[in-house]
């Protein structure tokens, strides 16, 4: 019997980890969705906040993809996410390039603000380097 309740217990441990995990994707997507949001209000007056995150997530798995290249993969990385923002607000690059800087000044603000008030040490999905 001992042995189910060991085995059930690494189940619920790996359950527990799996969700932990889900909750900090969605609390980092979200947190780098608001930067986004925050920064696009700003620029371009556009106030949609699904927008925004969905901005977040496609910009995430465009640096995923670029950023693993050898010598050059950051600054590819930073390009990509920096044309997901342009392709997503319909603007110039440097448009897109200001966005992004205010989205990270913004989500900076914002960690911060969530590590002094809560205590908790999240990072913003979305946005490079936050």
């Amino acid at each position: 019997m001992r042995g189910k309740t060991v085995l059930w217990d690494a189940h619920v441990t790996a359950g527990m980890s799996l969700l932990g995990s889900v909750v900090a994707f969605i609390v980092a997507l979200l947190i780098g969705g608001l930067a986004i949001f925050v920064s696009a209000s700003i620029v371009k007056g556009k106030r949609d906040f699904g927008h925004a995150v969905i901005t977040a997530l496609l910009g995430a798995i465009a640096w995923a993809i670029t950023s693993w290249i050898p010598l050059i993969g950051t600054v590819l990385a930073l390009i990509a996410w920096v044309w997901v923002i342009k392709w997503r607000y319909r603007g110039s690059w440097m448009d897109a390039i200001i966005i992004g800087l205010v989205a990270w000044i913004a989500a900076l603000l914002i960690l911060y603000a969530l590590d002094l008030g809560l205590d908790l040490d999240i990072r913003a999905f979305g946005i490079p380097g936050a």
